[in-house]
């Protein structure tokens, strides 16, 4: 049965956890988030929360253990590196209650890369095979450091296209639910005409989501209207009430991509 003849299509959610300490003093921009929205979208599962955390341990705890009981998935950024500061592994191990120790998987890994490398696989270095107990390799085929899947937690690196490349990995993994659909309408109308209409629409379609986004360009004062849900059907009726209520104010509204 097709996500239009389900009447309770299957809603898959999760979070994102950024930690670091760097994302919080501004010396360095988070963009994994945006990333991760838009590839859980194209699978199908919702990203509902995105948090920013510093590397401290009982704040990564408390969030970890909040959000993997709150959410189907939940992927953390950051933080298991060689540096006395990388404490996610470490972190992770005390929120699920298990022991951290060298995974050989990850040992063996590592050795081979720095060897190849020429360069010494020191005891800093070695900190990033330590992986919690009972806990599966994420892939890492950029710099080799392998993340980890414990449960419903994905735990991979800060550094964009290393995780960009992690994500790719475990994507086989995941089970997406019903893909949100989005349909966008440009009208030539400030915010403020269309406000109150758009929440009576709201009323009478409530599993779609509505959003208003003024824009500005070239003098021209206008708001784009997104819509989105899982339900096709109830997004394009929605759709079309609202283009049939913005005609009816004489406003210019066009479709956009």
């Amino acid at each position: 049965m097709s996500d239009t003849q389900n009447p309770h299509p299957k809603i898959v959610t999760a979070a994102i956890l950024v930690i670091g300490d760097e994302i919080l003093s501004g010396r360095t921009q988070d963009k994994n988030m945006a990333h991760l929205a838009e590839r859980l979208t194209e699978i199908g599962v919702q990203l509902r929360e995105a948090r920013i955390i510093p590397d401290i341990e009982a704040e990564i705890v408390a969030a970890v253990n909040q959000l993997r009981s709150k959410f189907d998935y939940v992927f953390t950024t950051g933080g298991i590196g060689p540096t006395h500061d990388d404490i996610t592994a470490d972190s992770i191990a005390a929120a699920f209650g298990v022991h951290i120790d060298y995974h050989p998987e990850a040992m063996k890994l590592l050795t081979r890369h720095y060897q190849t490398s020429g360069i010494e696989f020191n005891t800093a270095r070695k900190r990033m095979a330590r992986i919690p107990d009972g806990a599966s390799l994420i892939n890492n085929p950029v710099s080799k450091a392998p993340g980890f899947q414990i449960e419903n937690v994905f735990v991979m690196a800060g550094v964009p296209v290393i995780m960009q490349a992690m994500f790719e990995e475990i994507i086989p993994r995941l089970i997406g639910g019903a893909k949100m659909l989005s349909r966008t309408i440009g009208a030539g109308l400030p915010e403020g005409r269309v406000a109150e209409k758009l929440g009576i629409l709201q009323k009478i379609y409530p599993t779609v989501a509505m959003g208003s986004y003024p824009y500005f360009r070239q003098g021209e004062v206008g708001t784009n209207l997104v819509l989105r849900s899982v339900e096709a059907d109830q997004l394009n009726a929605a759709f079309d009430h609202l283009m049939t209520e913005l005609t009816k104010m004489g406003a210019s509204a066009v479709e956009t991509s």
